[in-house]
This record gives C-alpha cells, structure tokens and sequence, in this order.
C-alpha cells in the first residue's frame, strides 16, 4: 500500500497544534489553580516583565528525552526561555513553569538555559532568571547514565566574570539550579512566601531527623535579614518584576559600556539644603543616612540594596545628574554606624558589582570603626574587613569619598580615606583621629589611678588636631564643603573622574570574584 505523503500545508498545521499544546504548559486546569491562587505563571511573568510583544522564544518544542511518556506530559521541557526587551533594550531570560515536572531540571531544558546564557554574555546583554523549581528531576538524574548524561558536561555552567549583569526572581520554592543562578546574580529579588534552599522541606527533614518549617529553611526573613543572599524583598509577583525592570535601569547592557543616563527630575539641587535639618548638632546623636542621601541624589533616584542585611551600612544605586552612581554610606542610627561583619560583607559585594559595571563610586563617612568582640571574631571579622579593603582598592572606578562627622581608625581607609578615593571632601563637622578621644584616653589611663586633671590633660592631647582643619592643611582631604553643598560638589568632581583615557570603562579587576563567600 502506497503510504501517504503529508503536504507542505498538513506539516504547518501539525507545527501549529504542537506550537500551540507547548504554550498550554501544564494544561488549562493547573494554570487555573495557579490563577485562583494568586499565582502568576512562567508565560504571565514574562509578559509582565517584557516591552509589549518583544518576546522571542526559543526552544519551544522541546520536552524530555529519557522516556516516550513524559515527551507527552512536558511541554517546553519546564521552562520557557528566550529573548525580550526591557525599556527598548535586549535580555535574556529563562522563566521556570512549575505547572511542567515542577520545573525541575533536565536534560533538554538545561541545554535551553546553556543556550540563553551563552548568547547573552556572548552577544553583551543582561539574563534574567524566574526561578520557581523543585530541583533535579528525578528519576532522570538518578544512576551514572543520569548523572553521566545530565551533570558536568558544560564546563563554564557557574562561571561568572560579569561580561552582562544577571538578575534572579525567587518567586516560589526554588531549590538546586534556581538557588544556584540567585546565588550568581548581581541582583536577587525574594516574593515573600516564596522559599530558596539547597533542597526541599522535605528533603532536609529525611536527612536531620526532625521537621523543617519551610520559612526557617529559606524564607524571606533569613535571606534578607541574615544571610544577605537577596537584596530586596517584594510582596508580589508583580511587584518583583517591576524591580528587575528598575534594578536594570541603572546598568549598562555589558561591561564594555556605561550605564544609561537619565533626565534629572525637577527639585533635585533644592533638596540638598534640607541636609541642615536632618544633620544633628551633637555629634553624639545618630540620624538615618538615607536621608541625607536622598538631600544629595538625584530626586526619587535612590535603590538601596539589601537594606535588611548589615544595617550599619547603606548600599544603593542611584542618580546625579542623570548618572548612575553607587552610594556606599554608614549610617548612625544603627550600631552608630560602627561596621559589623555583614556590612563589609554587603559593602564587598557592591564594591564589586560596581567596578564589574562602571559605576563611580560615592562613599559617605560617619563611622567610629569596626563592631568588636567575640561574636564578630567568630564570623571572621579580620578577613571581611581586609576583603573589603582590598575590594575598594582594586576598584578602577571613580571614587569620591565625603567624611561627614566621624572616621576611626582602619575604618578610615575602608571608607576611601587618603589615598584611597580619588578625592576626598569633608564637612566642617569633620573629626579624624585613631579612634574616639573618649576610648583613647580610656585606653591609655586603662589599670592607672589618673587624676581628674591627668585624664582632661590626656583626652586634650587625644583629641588634639582631629579637626576637619587638620586634614584639610596636610591636603589629606582635597576639599572643605558645607553639607548643603555636597550634591554640587560631588557633581563637579564627578565630571573630571569620569574623565578616563578608556572613556569610562574600568578595568574590571574584580570581576571574577565570587558574588557570596
């Protein structure tokens, strides 16, 4: 029997019944549940994050290739992965569809993702990440021929030198690869009541013998709060793609590049002489520095990272004059600013993401030094203040550094002091010595039975010269400025640092650091 030959028109019309199932996902009644609970789906949260119809897919068809069974039931292989626009501008981005084998990890769809990486760090352009996943897919990565095939074979799968920034979404339970990838990001953003772990609840309560809470494991809470892992914290899906889209408006595409300049909003050189209102006259009293960051920048420019974790200091994005900038800022109000191990570890970090991206740097000084004590020799404190100092001194970027009351001991240097930024301003409120008068003298009269006029006379000397004067008259610091005036100040002198023989383009000494340690 003559066996039928299919026509041109019969093969597109099967392409387009396969097109149109691998876009069902998991079916209509698991994206309804999803719907009824409030949940966006892989699809949904790339429409939400993309410029209108700019998205591109690719590996559309695939699906599982260890069993004739699931080819059926796994339509796009777990995940949907392409290419978009975000503000007219080119990404890369993999959504995970849990409604497909809880979007866990598998042959086809790794290779997709190998795929999407590959291009945009080869073509210059931001990956972003929407991780929702249950982990390996078992049983296909269980014996050698799972492991074999699926473990291993792309040798660069966790490099990271930072040629294109990546952004992760934790947006559900997100075990193995999408913790992965969050953990490689430059920016990580956490729904709360979505988890990210090694493995699952599950999983961990078999290997400790005793039940584990979902949250205590890898909620929004520990992430933000104590291991620093995600920088911002969002009530909803939506929520947490809009923060992609503005965390991405302060980098450039790739490396070799700038960061995009913005219009500078009305009433931004006014707000600087609220500074007076907020600056305290007794150097004794803590205020919140975010607001006087937000006198400085750019108005309504201000994006803190990981405001959470390692309070007594400030990281954050923002604007001057329409460039971005990276503010790195101590602030009073906790600890008085002293630096405990979280804060080097999350000043570290930013240190990094900026020199990788050719961010000038802005560091805003009022510090008594670095937290001391036990607890912090426990989490290593040595190492995270000389990694953080180190960081800033391979830094290539422009760095200006204003000290506004208070800066001891090593944290002086942390802090850009000397020869460590570019330029250094300070305030008439200004105090630099070795540490603080009182502590100094305490130190030195320490086991002695001092007079009353023995200790005035010591803590006279201690404080002898650690006016803003005698850093000014030795050109330690390269200018005196009133704080109302920092905003122009700093605009001013950003405009001969940027001024590079590489146009701006660092050197990117930093970039294959590791993005936690």
């Amino acid at each position: 029997m003559e066996q039928k030959t299919e026509t041109l028109e019969e093969r597109i019309d099967l392409l387009r019944q396969r097109e149109a199932q691998a876009r069902q996902m998991g079916g209509e009644e698991k994206i309804a549940r999803r719907d009824a609970a409030g949940l966006m789906n892989a699809r949904s949260r790339i429409d939400a994050l993309l410029d209108a119809g700019s998205f591109s897919e690719t590996g559309l068809l695939g699906v599982s290739t260890f069993s004739d069974a699931d080819r059926k039931t796994t339509p796009g292989d777990g995940k949907v992965a392409g290419f978009g626009l975000i503000d007219g501008r080119m990404i890369g981005i993999v959504s995970n569809d849990f409604t497909v084998k809880g979007a866990s990890s598998s042959l086809t769809n790794m290779k997709k993702i190998g795929h999407v990486k590959r291009t945009a760090t080869d073509r210059g352009f931001p990956l972003v990440f929407l991780g929702e996943s249950s982990g390996a897919r078992m049983p296909d990565n269980m014996g050698a021929e799972g492991m074999g095939t699926m473990l291993g074979n792309d040798p660069h799968q966790y490099v990271r030198e930072r040629e294109t920034p990546w952004v992760s979404a934790i947006l559900g339970q997100c075990f193995g690869s999408s913790a992965w990838y969050a953990c490689l990001s430059d920016f990580v953003v956490m729904r709360k009541g979505a988890i990210m772990a090694v493995a699952s609840p599950a999983l961990a309560s078999l290997a400790i013998g005793q039940k584990v809470e979902p949250e205590d494991l890898g909620g929004w809470k520990l992430h933000s709060e104590e291991t620093g892992l995600i920088d911002r914290v969002a009530e909803t899906d939506e929520e947490a793609l809009a923060e992609i889209r503005q965390f991405l408006s302060y980098m450039p595409s790739h490396n070799a590049e700038t960061p995009p300049v913005a219009d500078v909003p009305a009433g931004s050189d006014e707000a600087a002489e609220k500074i007076l209102q907020i600056l305290p006259d007794s150097r004794k009293r803590g205020y919140d520095v975010r607001k006087i960051i937000e006198c400085i920048v750019d108005q309504g420019s201000f994006f803190e990272m990981k405001p959470r974790f390692g309070r007594p200091g400030v990281t954050g994005l923002a604007r001057l004059e329409g460039q971005v900038v990276g503010i790195v800022a101590n602030n009073p109000i906790v600890k008085a600013g002293a630096l405990d191990v979280a804060s080097c570890e999350k000043i570290t970090r930013f240190l990094i993401m900026c020199d990788s991206f050719n961010i000038p740097i802005i560091m805003l000084v009022d510090t008594p030094g670095f937290v001391i004590g036990i607890e912090g020799e426990r989490k290593k404190a040595p190492g995270k203040i000389m990694n953080f100092m180190v960081a800033l001194q391979m830094c290539t970027v422009p760095k200006l550094s204003v000290i506004m009351r208070k800066s001891y001991g090593q944290a002086y240097l942390n802090m850009g002091g000397g020869r460590n930024s570019d330029s250094v301003a300070v305030w008439p409120t200004a105090e630099v010595s070795f540490m603080d008068p009182q502590y100094a003298t305490d130190v030195v009269t320490w086991g002695k039975e001092a007079s009353e006029e023995e200790t005035r006379d010591i803590r006279e000397e201690m404080e002898r010269n650690s006016s803003y004067l005698g850093l000014a008259e030795i050109f330690a610091a390269q200018s005196v400025i009133a704080p109302q005036d920092t905003r122009r100040y700093l605009v001013e002198e950003l405009n001969v640092q940027k001024l590079r023989r590489s146009r701006g383009i660092g050197r990117h000494r930093l970039a294959n650091w590791p993005t936690t340690y």
